[in-house]
């Protein structure tokens, strides 16, 4: 039995409705049969993009979307994106499979998808292997709402008016294959090119620093130290890897008990990694000014037998679903310092939440999860405790019960609650301090952990309506099954 205690009145910071972002890259088949499939694709489609994409992530109500890169956003150059398709250059995506790029998806596409989805669109400019004019001009491009050279190149593209394009990323992964720099390096062009991002018209930019892989906090200390006041946030990515990275990083479908508890340990580091660089970013900017984006995260397994391995192609089981739960709790306890976060990736890339396969599209365990934490978007995170024990396997023992709470502006309280065994209900007794529960509603995400959605069986797991809750006033007392995410929702 765990108890879960909810201090309704004591109301803390806003969760960013940007924590729920994804991200988008040109790798595998996450753009091209993904995303964009052409105009003149018998897929259903506008203008270029799949209809049934952008209905799925219009539901989850997708909040902002990172492109180009990843890798590819430092060998990326954004001319070669526009005009013609016919007429755009075609490139190498030497990152991922050597490739031929044609390059038919660039900016107009992007910022069409982010139209026809209703986000914002986050743009990671290419520090590795471009120059600080073309970044500047990117920007002009996009944002400048008079008569220059670049606006009239842009008009003739078939644009009139400058978008507003708010979040802008200064390189990807500076510390490996975005150039492999020392942060002192780093933080030294990061001042430069910033200088050169003007806001245009209305448009103002929210500069995004290239930050940590994982727990190189020297990398967070030096930049924040020399380039922080020129920032507005600073990028972590970490991925929850069961195996060894650079070996065999473990089966998307076929892991055992201890693979399971392992891979939930591994996604729970993600606390620590945000308390330890926070620590640090609090001692230069005590006033959290400077945001803290996890702008890459998510489970990396093996790719799927018989898919190209550079493809990153893996399927999505419930065990990844409890990693995006875990994760998502996490990020709403500390939304004060973390305020975007993007999953890797949307479509057909790691922890996806959407596979397609031709006019087929199947919505992942983890699409699952997004829609029923989206309660979470922008409302207040309350002050909340959690009782519970560890359970698991030698050298993975993890608390069964994760929670984070939320009150949005329509008076709901909003419980997500993760419980982690295999193999044990619990009997969560929830006090909800401060509240007189109204009307309860639930619904839960369960089944075996190995349990996925596939083209054959795309409703295999799905949401399903919880009743197996009690209410009297100021508790609620829910069996919580193994492997499974309950929300709970009351009004007062």
């Amino acid at each position: 039995m765990s108890r879960i205690i909810v201090h309704a009145e004591h109301l803390l910071n806003k969760i960013s409705k940007n924590i729920y972002g994804h991200f988008s890259e040109h790798l595998g088949h996450c753009i091209y049969g993904g995303i964009y499939v052409g105009e003149e694709s018998e897929i259903a489609n506008v203008n270029g993009i799949r209809t049934d994409v952008v209905e799925a992530l219009r539901h989850i109500r997708v909040p902002v979307l990172r492109w180009p890169g990843g890798c590819f956003a430092d060998e990326y150059h954004w001319k070669d994106g526009i005009g013609p398709k016919r007429k755009r250059k075609k490139m190498v995506n030497s990152n991922w499979g050597g490739l031929v790029e044609d390059n038919s998806f660039g900016t107009h596409e992007f910022l069409e998808l982010c139209r026809q989805v209703g986000c914002e669109p986050y743009i990671n400019g290419n520090l590795g292997s471009g120059t600080v004019r073309e970044m500047s001009e990117w920007v002009e491009y996009l944002t400048f709402p008079g008569r220059s050279p670049l606006t009239r190149l842009r008009m003739r593209n078939g644009r009139e008016q400058p978008w507003k394009v708010k979040f802008f990323g200064i390189g990807n992964e500076s510390w490996g294959g975005g150039g492999n720099m020392r942060p002192e390096y780093y933080s030294d062009l990061f001042r430069r090119y910033q200088t050169y991002l003007k806001d245009f018209g209305g448009n103002k930019l929210f500069k995004i620093a290239s930050g940590p892989n994982e727990e190189d906090y020297r990398w967070t200390d030096t930049v924040m130290k020399l380039a922080g006041p020129y920032m507005d946030a600073i990028a972590l990515h970490y991925y929850t890897v069961p195996g060894d990275f650079n070996n065999v990083k473990g089966s998307a479908l076929d892991f055992t008990e201890a693979e399971y508890y392992t891979t939930l340990k591994k996604a729970l580091k993600m606390e620590r990694l945000i308390e330890k660089h926070t620590q640090i970013m609090d001692r230069y900017d005590p006033s959290h000014r400077v945001a803290l984006i996890v702008d890459e995260w998510g489970t990396w397994y093996d790719a799927e037998p018989g898919a190209n391995p550079q493809f990153l192609f893996q399927q999505n089981s419930m065990r990844d679903a409890l990693v995006a739960a875990l994760t998502l709790n996490i990020f709403n306890r500390h939304s004060d310092r973390v305020r975007m976060a993007n999953i890797a990736q949307m479509v057909n890339v790691l922890q996806s939440v959407i596979l397609t396969e031709g006019k087929k599209m199947v919505l992942t365990p983890t699409y699952c999860i997004y829609d029923l934490f989206q309660a979470h978007q922008d409302a207040a995170l309350i002050d909340s405790d959690v009782q519970t024990k560890e359970v698991g396997t030698q050298g993975a023992l993890i608390p069964q019960i994760s929670v984070s709470a939320s009150r949005n502006e329509a008076g709901e309280l909003n419980l997500t609650i993760v419980n982690t065994s295999l193999d044990e209900t619990d009997l969560a007794e929830c006090r909800i301090l401060g509240w007189e529960a109204g009307r309860v509603t639930a619904s839960i995400l369960t089944d075996d952990s190995h349990a996925y959605n596939s083209f054959a069986s795309p409703d295999t797991v799905k949401i399903r309506a919880f009743d197996r809750l009690t209410v009297k006033k100021g508790e609620i007392t829910a069996e919580i099954p193994p492997c499974s995410v309950v929300r709970i929702k009351t009004a007062c």
